[in-house]
């Protein structure tokens, strides 16, 4: 097991307390291997094997890599996000509270275990627009300590509480921000000093209550990983690394890391956007493909849908099917649902088994019972702008949208491992029935064969 695999995965999810600050991290990151960066503003000049990224709000990101021999094209795209469910700052963030008490204002953002967020120091972070002489730009916000809590009330006070209790988020879940050693309007001057500006140049915030508790292996024999928004950047960092270690002579490897999946993905920067659709688009055009070499390359794509899943939970394994379920520690899990929430079918199964096969890795197989709505992610969100053969996937965990969730440890190199063969392998899907590995002499190993027509 790579420990210092997942010592890189929590550290990545520290500095990432925010979706700004994750799209922050992974630039960081691809400008160290050697990506340059495009402006969706600007004109793209591409060249074959080169790579390049882009963003879009600060907060979703799409890389790729342009093959040496960008011939009989297509895309091989992974997708996660960089969002969590979290607590939201309003426009106007300070609360008067009883005596010399400020709270601060918020409402959530996804849909988080609220019990969770109680009784622990929180920080704050996101961005910040200032006006800075005739411009407006954006700068990421972090507090340098944890400023804010949301007390519980005393069980004196709420006998009930241990028998289940429903907050109220606009009563209960206020964080305190100060008990009097600081007044009205020092909420900004805080945010100011950090930023060594004036109070009066801060124009916008989009500002989130964090856990910024640092993530850890524990365990006996160190199995478990800890931490605050596993929910996906466990997917955003395993991908990343699986997208980064490995090259493909022909077509193009992109790799996505959406904002917004938390609620629901419908914004100019989710996976219902049209940055993917536009991001494909200007490759196409940018390697000289013509509408009619765009839609074969499309129809010969795939997408991989990287969102964590439910582990069976030790106390309640009654809640997952009796079949279709996944453990910690026990591979990829590859998900499925008939209501389509999920994109995967026989095919894409069929060939997320294969890869895993190549790897000698191991796989699961999900469903939610049937008695059980389960949650969508962004496969088929992405499908809308952009149809492509797809499958949803992701890795086990515990308490899925606790402030302080858990995986396994070995999960992650084997998510890694499995990433990086996607996006090494050569493969040609050929119309909806087959698609074929093709092997360094060029030759085609069959994966799915046309059935027989029956008489």
């Amino acid at each position: 097991m790579d420990a210092q695999l997942n010592r890189n995965l929590l550290e990545f999810i520290y500095r990432s307390p925010s979706m700004y600050h994750t799209v922050a991290s992974i630039c960081e990151e691809l400008e160290g291997n050697g990506f340059s960066r495009l402006q969706e503003t600007e004109p793209w000049h591409l060249k074959p094997g080169k790579n390049y990224y882009v963003t879009r709000n600060g907060s979703s990101i799409i890389a790729f890599k342009i093959g040496t021999e960008p011939k009989n094209l297509s895309f091989r795209i992974s997708a996660s996000h960089s969002d969590s469910p979290a607590f939201k700052l309003k426009a106007a963030p300070e609360l008067k509270g009883p005596g010399d008490t400020l709270r601060l204002n918020v409402e959530a953002y996804g849909g988080m275990i609220d019990a969770t967020w109680l009784d622990r120091p929180l920080s704050i972070a996101g961005r910040v627009f200032v006006k800075s002489g005739d411009a407006v730009e954006s700068r990421l916000f972090c507090t340098e300590k944890d400023v804010a809590l949301i007390p519980n009330l005393a069980i004196h006070f709420n006998r009930d509480v241990n028998n289940g209790y429903a907050f109220n988020r606009q009563t209960d879940l206020c964080p305190l921000f100060t008990a009097g050693a600081m007044k009205e309007g020092e909420f900004d001057k805080l945010i100011a000093s950090s930023l060594d500006v004036d109070p009066q140049v801060l124009l916008a915030k989009d500002l989130f209550l964090v856990n910024r508790q640092r993530g850890c292996i524990w365990g006996a024999t160190d199995e478990f990983i800890s931490s605050p928004r596993l929910d996906d950047l466990q997917c955003a960092f395993a991908t990343l690394q699986g997208f980064l270690s490995t090259e493909r002579k022909s077509g193009v490897n992109v790799y996505c890391c959406f904002d917004n999946e938390e609620v629901g993905s419908n914004t100019q920067q989710g996976a219902m956007s049209t940055f993917l659709k536009d991001c494909l688009e200007r490759i196409g055009e940018g390697l000289g493909m013509g509408r009619e070499d765009y839609r074969r390359a499309i129809a010969a794509s795939f997408l991989l849908s990287a969102d964590n899943a439910h582990a069976v939970h030790p106390n309640h394994p009654e809640k997952t099917d009796a079949e279709n379920r996944c453990y910690l520690n026990h591979g990829l899990v590859i998900k499925e649902n008939a209501a389509q929430k999920y994109t995967t079918d026989a095919m894409s199964r069929a060939f997320v088994r294969e890869i895993c096969a190549r790897v000698k890795e191991p796989y699961q197989l999900f469903a939610n019972r049937s008695d059980l709505a389960g949650g969508s992610t962004l496969g088929n969100l992405s499908n809308i702008q952009v149809s492509l053969h797809a499958a949803d996937v992701g890795l086990p965990q515990l308490a899925m949208h606790s402030c302080y969730e858990t995986a396994g440890a070995r999960d992650t190199e084997s998510a890694v491992r499995i990433f990086a063969e996607y996006y090494r392998v050569e493969m040609r899907i050929e119309n909806d029935e087959r698609f074929v590995f093709l092997t360094e002499e060029n030759e085609s190993i069959p994966v799915i064969r046309k059935p027989r027509q029956l008489k």
